[in-house]
């Protein structure tokens, strides 16, 4: 029934949450300590006070035997001594004094209800005289059920045989009534402390569990979308560190969220413009009656540039889904990297001249192989001229340098554009961000390249100016003998890219 009583309750705190929870676990162990703390006192002061008075009676009763010593010779004396000494006897309402023969008798007490011929059962006595040192002591209830203590000491004579014995008893009631009295003031003082430590307890997992309530409030609203909800600080402790930690997630949540939309916007803008261009020219040279020959070519001509377009752009979403799920792989071998740039300047060179912008590629004449991934590293050189032509106006240049820098190939990529703030900088090259909205592409090309070079063991760095332009710096490891040796490159290799990093 306990059990199942027990069980009732924890289930009841249980349901409560966490001060339910930590009110039963701290109160069972509170409860628990002041009970063994109480019994533990109890026991202390019981044997605190029935040793006090035994050592007080102890004391009394070697000062008594010592006065009947001198009478241990005479029997009649003895017991005149004994009888006078008790009908003097200052203590006898409070300590009964017996004095016992040598034969076991009690010749005198000091207790009215006890004639010496009707004197109850001596334990203390049988004790002293087995003990060596002639002293018997029994705690218990006497016939009539009361508490008592009693002390037997020995009188021996001056050839110290057994003259008689000289007892005391004391009633131990008034003692556990002080006894009783005092642990109830203890226990009360528990109980207090018991209750007391409860409201604070109360109130002071209250203060804990009110912020953690609205941090779960305020962390569920953000989770379903409201990134607008903050958390005010009210401490600087683990809590408030805790607030600043999700304001900053949902402050990086709302702007994760608005360049999602902001990359959403711009892969249906970027897809249907090309798609809309190739429907016009569709419906128009599929009237083959009213068409002539120029136009026809001419709309051919749009249809198979943006078709072109059009699967630039799938590629750029397709290369980067493979970055994001670790598919996106490189196959490695000596190349010509100059061979790659050059293509790439000349497939920019109709396209500068049409948007009347100047194209300027500084060509040295010999570089170091490199290993690398052709197809790879020409898609990042299409990719960084592409970017620097979008973001230049008529009359801009574009400028491509490229040389040997020790063991190092580097490319830049400069230009005269619109250049980028310098609070969008340190996002440049993170996916979907977008400094300039006004011009076209996904905000992926860079971050796609980004990796390429990284995975090439290069770096791609980035500087500019706002209203004054940009240059892009690619630092890509020239093949030498001494990197062959240490690197033990023998032909062509693959390396792959993991969620996680490179591998």
């Amino acid at each position: 029934m306990s059990n199942r009583y027990y069980k009732g309750i924890k289930e009841l705190f249980a349901k409560s949450g966490i001060t339910g929870r930590w009110l039963l676990n701290f109160f069972s162990i509170l409860v628990f300590a002041v009970i063994i703390i109480e019994f533990s006192l109890f026991a202390f002061i019981r044997s605190y006070y029935y040793n006090s008075i035994e050592q007080s009676i102890l004391q009394r009763s070697q000062v008594t035997a010592g006065y009947f010593q001198s009478y241990a010779g005479s029997s009649e004396d003895f017991k005149s001594a004994a009888q006078s000494f008790v009908d003097d006897y200052e203590y006898k309402d409070n300590l009964e004094l017996q004095v016992i023969d040598p034969n076991g008798s009690v010749s005198a007490s000091s207790a009215e209800r006890y004639p010496p011929s009707q004197a109850p059962y001596m334990r203390d006595y049988s004790e002293a005289i087995k003990s060596e040192n002639g002293i018997g002591v029994w705690r218990g209830k006497n016939e009539s059920g009361e508490q008592v203590m009693c002390i037997t000491k020995l009188i021996y004579s001056q050839s110290g045989e057994n003259s008689g014995a000289v007892r005391f008893l004391v009633s131990l009631e008034p003692t556990d009534r002080s006894i009783f009295i005092l642990m109830s003031v203890v226990m009360l003082l528990g109980v207090s402390i018991i209750f007391f430590t409860l409201v604070t307890s109360t109130y002071f997992i209250s203060t804990i569990l009110e912020p953690v309530t609205d941090i779960g409030l305020t962390a569920r609203r953000i989770a379903e979308g409201d990134f607008k909800a903050r958390l005010s600080k009210k401490h600087e402790d683990e809590l408030g560190n805790l607030c600043d930690t999700i304001n900053d997630m949902a402050e990086e949540l709302a702007l994760s969220e608005k360049v999602k939309n902001e990359f959403i916007s711009s892969v249906s803008h970027e897809l249907r413009t090309p798609l809309t261009a190739i429907k016009g020219w569709c419906e128009t040279i599929s009237d083959t009656t009213n068409i002539d020959r120029g136009t026809f070519s001419k709309g051919i001509k749009v249809i198979g540039r943006e078709s072109e377009r059009l699967a630039s752009l799938v590629e750029d979403l397709l290369d980067f889904s493979r970055m994001q799920d670790g598919r996106f792989s490189l196959s490695l071998e000596r190349m010509d990297v100059l061979a790659e740039l050059g293509e790439a300047v000349y497939m920019f060179t109709e396209r500068v001249k049409k948007e009347e912008k100047l194209l300027v590629y500084n060509e040295p004449e010999f570089l170091p192989p490199i290993l690398g991934d052709m197809n790879r590293l020409k898609q990042v050189f299409v990719n960084i001229i592409d970017n620097a032509i979008k973001y230049t106006d008529a009359g801009d240049v574009i400028n491509i340098t490229a040389a040997q820098v020790e063991n190092d190939i580097r490319i830049d990529v400069s230009d005269t554009g619109c250049g980028i703030a310098e609070e969008d900088l340190p996002n440049i090259k993170a996916k979907f961000y977008k400094a300039n909205l006004t011009r076209r592409g996904f905000g992926i090309g860079l971050a796609v390249a980004d990796e390429i070079i990284n995975m090439h063991s290069g770096t791609l760095d980035l500087q500019s100016k706002l209203n004054i332009g940009t240059t892009v710096t690619i630092i890509l490891p020239a093949i030498t003998k001494r990197l062959e040796d240490e690197r033990g490159y023998t032909g062509k290799l693959e390396r792959s890219l993991s969620p996680y990093g490179n591998r």
